[in-house]
Parts: structure tokens; C-alpha cells; sequence
């Protein structure tokens, strides 16, 4: 088992920058894909952003690409996602979620690919 505490979400200006981390505990040597996901209000949940285990591989959706930055600490075992230039389209509850599962390419962008899931952290961009 896997545990995820997300957090460092907040309110924010239009063009502003936020940092979220998620810490992990428990059986983390099992996963081997972490990613950012988020859901907007009466929306589906969507992938964000992912990264392998060794940190050889990163992958973003093309509406953060060039904004945002996913990272991990394996000394503390936590994920970032820093995200800059934000806009009122990234407001959303964000979820950080580990999988069992390879990357594949960026192509492991299913939430029901994914085993481990936080709480989530919510994030307002207000323009």
C-alpha cells in the first residue's frame, strides 16, 4: 500500500505560480509512474503530468506544457508539480496519484491506470 498527502494548493492571481507537493509513504518502491491529475468543477478528471520512478522521463498534457514542471525527491519521497503563468482554465481540485504501472511513453494518462491517490489540494486562479 501506498499513502499520498498532497498539499501547497491556494488561491492565486492570473500569471501567478504555485508549488504542490505530495508525499509519499508506504510501498513506494511498487510504483513506478507518479503523476498530477485534476478536476475542475462538473468535470472529468484529467492527467496533468507524470514522471517515471528512476526520473529519466517526463510527460505533459499540452495545455500545461511549457508551464508546468513535475519533480520528485526520492530522499523524502515527494512529488512536485510547479506551476507557473497560471491561468483561470488550471483552476481545479489536483490529485497526485501513483501507479504500478510504466509510463509508457507518457501514454499512462488513464486515471484507472493509476492504484494510489491523495486527498487532492485545490487550486484557484482568479484572472
Amino acid at each position: 500500500q501506498v499513502q499520498l498527502v498532497e498539499s501547497g494548493g491556494g488561491s492565486v492571481q492570473a500569471g501567478g505560480s504555485l508549488r504542490l507537493s505530495c508525499a509519499a509513504s508506504g510501498d513506494t518502491y511498487s510504483t513506478f509512474c507518479r503523476a498530477w491529475f485534476r478536476q475542475a468543477s462538473e468535470k472529468e478528471r484529467e492527467w496533468v503530468a507524470s514522471i517515471t520512478i528512476g526520473g529519466d522521463g517526463s510527460y505533459y498534457a499540452d495545455s500545461v506544457k511549457d508551464r508546468f514542471t513535475i519533480s520528485q525527491d526520492h530522499a523524502d519521497d515527494t512529488l512536485y508539480l510547479q506551476m507557473n503563468d497560471l491561468k483561470s482554465e488550471d483552476t481545479a481540485m489536483y490529485y497526485c496519484a501513483h501507479s504500478t504501472r510504466f509510463c509508457n511513453g507518457g501514454r499512462l494518462s488513464s486515471e484507472y491506470e493509476y492504484n494510489y491517490w491523495g486527498q487532492g489540494t485545490q487550486v484557484t486562479v482568479s484572472s
